[in-house]
This record gives structure tokens, sequence and C-alpha cells, in this order.
């Protein structure tokens, strides 16, 4: 099969052995696939990505001298089905699943993550295999490339699950790439508002305000926090009031701050704009050493949340909203390669006035 292979960190189309599918495993034909920062970024720094894995005690690896085909956000069609399958979904079926693949070594499981894996290839590559009791059928109706986007999206409303949200709230995304995008996805369903976003580009901006943001800031003309601050403020509210200090007159709205962009030196920012007893929910990924002054958590007393990924509960709650309606991806979806056009996009994506999601249809 035809696949878009990360081998001697390079990007290239070539051609690799078919998958066949194990116990309890199924054969599938990749539909669309695509591609999420951790891609660019696993492109770009695979060895310290191992590296920092293996330091945390995670078991995730990938042997860089051998082949690895990426790709984890995606929608599939059943092609067959491997030993002991229930065979729940006919040959045909759109499905999608959790990027994870499970092989079954007598009484031990092999867990491999989809995308990340030396043995199971992911969705750039023409056909995949996936775990039956993993799939999820796409409801009827909706776009194939709307349901690749259920990975990237379940990952948004994680964040909003676990930021324990009141209708008091007053939420502010700090990022609008496709993180950000989708937490102010998870916001709206919520029904969480006013809901700010802040982004440099006019472009992620755009597409901050099709997803839901009611309120758009460009860092570079306004602070930000300056506008939550004047949106958190109740009449009479007076910080200098002894009965405010105490307590017990009009009080700022809690806020909760996203952070979407996971760079060095953005923590340390939302800590100095932060305002008292603001919850921080980290779901950037940065990859590179940070630093950051505690005191400004301290003094304030900030709560810290780092979020990663999703339950199965909430992938599949995120397809279904996919279906209803409640989130329309469509505006994420900027272009559409073949596995030749994979490392092109990796590089177009590099440059947010052009692109949000490129996804890539291996058989395209």
């Amino acid at each position: 099969m035809r696949a878009a292979i990360f081998r001697k960190g390079d990007l290239v189309a070539d051609t690799i052995p078919d998958p066949v599918p194990q116990a309890g495993q199924v054969l599938v034909k990749t539909l669309a696939c695509g591609i999420c920062g951790s891609d660019l970024h696993a492109f770009h720094h695979a060895d310290k990505m191992v590296e920092a894995a293996q330091r945390s005690g995670s078991s995730f690896t990938m042997d860089l001298k051998r082949d690895i085909v990426f790709g984890h956000e995606f929608c599939a069609e059943v092609l067959d089905h491997g030993p002991g399958t229930e065979k729940k979904h006919k040959p045909g079926t759109r499905v999608c699943s959790m990027p994870i693949a499970v092989t079954l070594n007598g009484e031990k499981a092999d867990m491999q993550p989809v995308g990340y894996s030396n043995e199971m290839p992911g969705g750039f590559a023409e056909q995949m295999v996936l775990n039956e009791m993993l799939l999820l059928e796409v409801p009827n109706g909706l776009p194939t490339e709307q349901a690749a986007l259920t990975e990237p999206m379940a990952v948004g409303w994680h964040a909003v699950e676990k930021a324990r949200l009141t209708d008091n709230d007053i939420p502010l995304v700090v990022g609008c790439g496709p993180v950000g995008l989708a937490v102010i996805a998870g916001l709206k369903i919520k029904n969480i508002h006013p809901i700010i976003a802040a982004d440099f580009s006019p472009a992620r901006r755009k597409l901050a305000e099709k997803m839901g943001a009611d309120i758009v800031i460009d860092p570079a003309a306004h602070s930000p926090y300056k506008r939550w601050s004047d949106e958190a403020t109740p009449e009479g509210y007076d910080p200098k009031n002894l009965m405010t200090l105490l307590g017990m007159g009009p009080q700022l709205r809690p806020g909760v701050i996203f952070e979407c962009v996971g760079v060095p030196g953005i923590i340390q920012q939302i800590f100095e704009g932060a305002t008292r007893h603001a919850r921080v929910v980290v779901v950037g990924v940065c990859m590179e050493q940070d630093r950051f002054e505690p005191f400004f958590g301290i003094n304030k007393e900030l709560n810290v949340q780092f979020v990663l990924g999703y339950t199965p509960e909430e992938f599949a709650l995120t397809l279904h909203h996919l279906a209803e309606g409640q989130i329309d991806g469509a505006p994420l979806v900027t272009a559409k390669v073949g596995v030749e056009g994979v490392k092109e996009a990796f590089s177009e994506l590099g440059n947010p006035e052009k692109h949000a999601k490129i996804l890539v249809e291996p058989w395209r």
C-alpha cells in the first residue's frame, strides 16, 4: 500500500506491506486523516519527543531508525475482519476510533498508539488495523471530512470537561489554532458565555468567531486579560473597598483561562495576566523546556490543570456532537492532499493565515 512515511528524519511517499489484522482487529481503508500539531513536532523533534516521553514515565516509544507512519485523526471504512471478531461492522461501514491498537499475546496485551508506532501504521497510509471494540460507526449523513475531526475536537471537549465550569465563569482561550478552536466549540456546547478568544492571526480570529467565540482579541492591539477583567467586573465592584476584600461586596466573575498555544513563555504570560483565583487549563502541548515564576501562582492562588487526550466516553460524545450539528467543523478544513503531498502540507501548516487543518486522503 502507499503511505507517507517518516523515514530517517524525512517524509517520503513510498509503498509498504499491507497490514494484517490480528485477533480482535479490523482492517480498514483510510478515508481521511488530519495532520495534527503533534505530527509536526514529531517530524521536527522526534528525538526530543521520545526522550521526554521516556523521562516522564510514559510507555510511548518509537524506534527512529525504523519507518513510522503518522496519522491519528481519521475516518475509515471497514474492509475485513481478523480472527476472533464479532463482525459488528460490515465491510463498507464508515468508522472512527480512538487511535489505539491492541495486540493480544496470550494473557498480555500490547498497546500501540496508532500513528506513533513502528508496528501500527497511522492514517497517512491507505490501510490501517484497528480494534473492533473501539470502533464507532459514523452516523448517517455526517461527511467523512467532519468525522475525521472527532479526535481533535475530543481534545477540546476533554479540556472543557476538566475545567469544572460553572454558569458564572468567563472563559478566555489563548491561542486559536485547532486546539483552541476545539475548546471554543466545547464552551459553546456548554453554553458558557461570553467566550473570549485571543490570537495574533487574523485568519484564526475569524475561525474563532465561526466556532462560537463572542469576543475575539488581537493581543498586539489589546490585552485579552484587560478585556476579560472588563467583562468580569460587576457594577459596584471596588477592589479597594474593605467589604469587597472580605468577600461581602460585588465580586469579579470567576475566570478560566485555556492555554492552547504550547510554546515556552505562555504559561508565565498567563500567570502575569490572570486575576486572583483564576483556573488555568493547559491544553497546548509544549515539548520544550519552559520556565515560570511560582510566586505569581502563589500570590494569586491560581489553580493549574494540565490535560491530555480524552476518555472513550468523551470521544464518542464528540462524534455525536459533530453528527448532531453542535460542532460545525467544516470551516477548519482548508485543504486535502494525497500521500505525495504530505511533506509540503507539513510546511504549509506553518502559515496560520493559509491553513487550519489539512486532511490526508491516502487514496487520492
